[in-house]
């Protein structure tokens, strides 16, 4: 597989796209408004995502990073902003540098990977078995098939080759081979929210140990950051047809994005429950944006989200914008007029 080039220069707009995979950006502007704001919290995470003018901070003062000990002191200025399994990382990296302060974090991690491996496998085979256990409510046939992609998956991570490195979007994608019978898909759609659970360097801190034992110092130190810096989210996924339209946008951290994916947000609820709590700060937070002067031409927009979520998830998001000074006319309004003026402007310019 060829390496994807890397940009001449990082910007605010490249960054996801070229150091995280996020693909979901697109070409879109339509999310611009949203890219701009500061101290939003994750709908997803929980978390207050780091904004555009941070992230071109970061990558400044990262050119200058030598040392572990340098890492580990600009990862420590965003410590508030990063996710659990990050901050496992910074935990063990700020107690690395105390004994090795001129030595980096690659270094680190590699000291520690074996017994991570051994844990991460530990982890992988406790899903395993989870999609194991509903076996016996298939049909024999079918069964079977899932039998054969589980022990396959058992035999490569018990493997010490590493070109059999397990890999779990591969196991996924094999489940997608396995056509159920009608009365079989339900419970074939349970078993494959169960697969979802097997451990990513997202998810795991020993899955991230392993993954970037392999990289360089730079890439690890990003990676702890842009886990939590700002992406455009589908509620309703772009490839089942979600629109490319503020009212199907979220603001969200790149790893709460990342790691949905294509889910049906009902699943992804049920693997974050706190979700419906995290999207009712995050609406909080646009509010308060709109009153203070913010998404000028977007006023329309918690209205907007409040139904979609609702819809995607049903009904198991229902937040309240009883906070919100503007009524749904309104908001209309004021959308109309800000649009309306702003084609004035541009047949005067």
């Amino acid at each position: 597989m060829t390496r994807r080039k890397k940009p001449k220069k990082i910007t605010a707009d490249n960054y996801l796209k070229y150091y995280y995979d996020i693909p979901y950006e697109g070409t879109t502007s339509q999310g611009k408004p949203l890219k701009k704001l500061k101290d939003i919290t994750c709908p997803y995470r929980g978390i207050k995502i780091i904004s555009q003018e941070a992230t071109k901070n970061f990558e400044k003062e990262l050119e200058n990073v030598q040392t572990a000990f340098e890492a580990v002191n600009l990862l420590s200025k965003y410590k508030k902003h990063l996710l659990k399994t990050e901050r496992e990382l910074l935990a063990i990296f700020q107690d690395f540098v105390q004994l090795n302060p001129d030595d980096n974090l690659q270094n680190c991690l590699q000291m520690i990977k074996n017994n991570c491996l051994t844990k991460l496998k530990l982890e992988e085979f406790k899903v395993l078995d989870d999609v194991d256990i509903l076996l016996h409510k298939l049909s024999a046939q079918t069964a079977l098939k899932l039998r054969a992609k589980t022990t396959k998956c058992r035999q490569i991570i018990l493997s010490d080759f590493s070109r059999d490195t397990f890999k779990r979007k591969i196991f996924l994608n094999s489940l997608e081979e396995i056509v159920p019978n009608n009365n079989e898909k339900e419970i074939f759609a349970q078993i494959k929210n169960k697969a979802l659970f097997l451990p990513t360097s997202e998810s795991s801190k020993n899955a991230f140990v392993v993954k970037y034992s392999k990289r360089n110092q730079t890439e690890i130190t990003r990676r702890l950051f842009i886990a939590s810096t700002g992406s455009i989210e589908h509620i309703i996924p772009y490839s089942e047809g979600g629109a490319n339209s503020m009212g199907n946008f979220l603001l969200t951290c790149a790893s709460g994005n990342r790691y949905r994916e294509n889910m049906n947000l009902v699943n992804y609820i049920k693997r974050f429950p706190k979700i419906p709590q995290y999207c009712q700060k995050y609406i909080d937070d646009i509010i308060e944006v709109i009153h203070s002067g913010g998404l000028k031409g977007n006023e329309t927009y918690p209205y907007r989200i409040k139904e979609r979520l609702a819809e995607e998830s049903q009904g198991k998001i229902m937040i309240s914008i009883s906070k919100y000074k503007y009524s749904k006319d309104e908001a209309a309004e004021a959308s109309y007029n800000h649009e309306n003026r702003y084609k004035d402007y541009k047949k005067l310019y």
